[in-house]
This record gives C-alpha cells, sequence and structure tokens, in this order.
C-alpha cells in the first residue's frame, strides 16, 4: 500500500499495490508498521459498515468530542463514495479546510481521518457499502457533527443530496 498525504495534517489517502498473477490480484489494506511510521493509528476499538440505497446519499459531517475524539480508516467496499475530511482543530494550520476523495470497489483507496476531524461522505452510486476502521469505542454522549453545506467550509459535493437524515440536515452552521 501506499501512503499520500493531503493538505490536511494527519489526513492520509491511502491506495492498494496491487500484486497481479492468473489468479487475480492481492494488496495489503493495512499495516501497522506502516500506519505507525505515518504516525497513523496503529490500534482499532472497532469496525462498522454503512450500507446506503440510493445514490445522493449523505452521511456526516460526524465527530467525537474530547476526550473521545476517533480516528477512522475509510473504505468503500460495495459502490462508490466522495468521502470528506474536514479539520475542526483549534490549532490546526488547515482549520475548517476540507479533502475529498472517490472511494471506490474498483479503486480500493482508502481515506485515514485523523482525531478532531470530522468525516461524512456522498453515495456516488447505488446500494454503495462502506467500511469503517475505528481507533475508539464511540461515546453517544460525545458525538456531534456540523453541517455538509455550511459556507465556512465550502465543501464542494460532485453531486445532488438526494437522502439525508434530519439531524445532520439541521446542524447548525458555526
Amino acid at each position: 500500500m501506499n501512503l499520500h498525504p493531503t493538505k490536511i495534517p494527519g489526513c492520509v489517502l491511502v491506495t492498494p499495490q496491487w500484486h497481479e498473477d492468473e489468479r487475480g490480484g492481492f494488496s495489503r489494506t493495512w499495516d501497522a508498521e506502516t500506519f505507525a511510521s505515518g504516525g497513523m493509528a496503529t490500534e482499532w476499538a472497532q469496525c462498522s459498515v454503512s450500507r446506503n440505497h440510493a445514490r445522493g446519499t449523505l452521511r456526516g459531517m460526524h465527530f467525537q468530542r474530547a476526550p473521545h475524539e476517533e480516528a477512522k480508516l475509510v473504505r468503500c467496499t460495495r459502490g462508490a463514495v466522495y468521502d470528506v475530511c474536514l479539520d475542526l482543530r483549534e490549532s490546526s494550520p488547515t482549520r475548517h479546510q476540507w479533502v475529498g476523495a472517490e472511494l471506490t470497489a474498483d479503486n480500493g483507496h482508502a481515506l485515514y481521518v485523523p482525531e478532531g476531524c470530522a468525516h461524512g461522505f456522498l453515495t456516488l452510486e447505488d446500494d454503495s457499502e462502506v467500511f469503517y476502521m475505528i481507533s475508539a469505542a464511540y461515546a453517544p454522549h460525545a458525538s456531534g457533527g456540523v453541517r455538509w453545506d455550511d459556507p465556512a467550509f465550502g465543501i464542494e459535493w460532485p453531486g445532488e443530496v438526494r437522502v439525508i437524515k434530519d439531524r445532520d440536515a439541521d446542524y447548525p452552521l458555526i
């Protein structure tokens, strides 16, 4: 696998390094030594899967408040999504900036979202599925979010939002 740092400190695009033969292909998707060398989490508290029926489904922008911050490694296992990391860290030089990446079952890319950042995605295909590795146990009382369409962030979503949970649509503007 290859690690590609983004403009957001700690946010990394992880791309597979495929080894092909007559059977098909093989690629490592996570390696503790490689992640540690990149300053990324190497212990995971839980894994989760998100199934999304319709193209245009938006989930996000979610985060966990201190002291329950989470790092996430997000991969699309079916279909395609546009995945976004939004920097909310007060001391970060990229605070309120974002990066996005197209994650598909075919490209095998993953986005590493560091602690202190919000995360969300928009499905680009029907029946898309997203797999998350998460560094900390979910703490419902620490759950938070920001508006996906807040002009202060200027996130450029690559399609129309057709399905969104009221909670995600109703987060206040910063």
